[in-house]
């Protein structure tokens, strides 16, 4: 007598890894460096110009989620956020 359950089709729900927004990100990523006495700045450059996370503190999973981000995605932010601030001056 064969096993019936080994016929059937299994469905497996996989969660959709919630999307990030990259401003918020960047928002948490520096107040985390600035909590630890990093120069923020400097360490955000690093990792930019590099893409080695060592430059991101791990304090408060910063590390972790600035990786959940594209890099692009990231100074794409920095660039529209800089830019229109510009024309308010």
């Amino acid at each position: 007598m064969a096993d019936n359950k080994l016929e059937e089709t299994m469905y497996f729900k996989v969660s959709k890894e919630e999307e990030l927004n990259p401003r918020d990100v960047l928002l948490t990523v520096y107040d985390a460096l600035e909590e630890k006495g990093y120069n923020s700045i400097n360490q955000l450059v690093g990792y930019f110009i590099s893409g080695d996370p060592a430059y991101i503190t791990s304090h408060k999973q910063a590390r972790s989620l600035i990786r959940r981000v594209e890099r692009d995605d990231l100074i794409e932010e920095l660039l529209v956020s800089y830019l229109k601030g510009r024309n308010n001056k």
